[in-house]
């Protein structure tokens, strides 16, 4: 789904633009907020591409923020998975791409972390929650969250999303914690992305572009 490109967004400021990208699902989200600036409400787009994001993940992209503008980025986020093996790789190498070429941080922040975040600002836990996802024939996926206000954006990942062969490896693992479905919301998690971003940059930490790479629950290989 393609949209007509626009003027494109008013100038940031000194600060430049932090742009948010987020293709974990069968949506593309796309988000956009002057860097340092939390209290001015974010551009959220969604776009559900599904296998179309290969030839418009640009075209999509340029309608919240036009190609000329990328010289006014300050920084990017963009969402690691996991998450289909092409829709993420895609925007992980967009943004690693443009964070190498304009010298800029990248924060990669997985989607299981930013649904957490979501989740535990509605039903807010002092025990930790695990997020899950079934993946049929193949086992689930989860990840273990606290809320935890020394970590940016307020929520820890204390075990990173990774599939799991049997039930009993969950909870082995990760403990007989409350569970939430792993389910995205597009451009909502967007935001989160966003929003964790800002928190980083103001702590002043700024990552690496080639330390953020996707995260798969299996391998588009069959292995032995």
């Amino acid at each position: 789904m393609r949209e007509s490109v626009d003027p494109g967004p008013v100038d940031p400021g000194a600060g430049g633009w932090l742009l948010a990208l987020h293709s974990s699902s069968e949506s593309l989200g796309v988000g956009l907020q002057p860097m340092g600036h939390q209290e001015v409400s974010p551009v959220l787009k969604a776009f559900p591409l599904g296998r179309g994001l290969a030839n418009d993940l640009l075209p999509c992209v340029e309608t919240v923020l036009p190609a000329r503008e990328w010289s006014h980025l300050a920084r990017l986020a963009v969402a690691t998975g996991p998450g289909g093996f092409t829709g993420t790789r895609l925007t992980v190498a967009m943004a690693r791409t443009l964070c190498q070429q304009l010298a800029l941080p990248l924060d990669g922040i997985s989607s299981f972390h930013l649904m957490a975040r979501r989740l535990l600002a509605v039903n807010p836990s002092p025990d930790p929650v695990i997020l899950c996802q079934e993946l049929p024939r193949h086992g689930v996926v989860a990840g273990l969250y606290r809320l935890d206000a020394s970590h940016p954006g307020g929520v820890a990942e204390l075990d990173p999303p990774r599939l799991y062969r049997q039930e009993g490896d969950v909870v082995q693992v990760l403990g007989s914690h409350v569970r939430y479905p792993a389910q995205p919301q597009i451009p909502a998690d967007a935001g989160e992305l966003l929003a964790i971003s800002q928190e980083t940059a103001r702590l002043g930490r700024t990552p690496h572009w080639a330390a953020v790479v996707p995260l798969y629950p299996t391998s588009p290989v069959e292995l032995p």
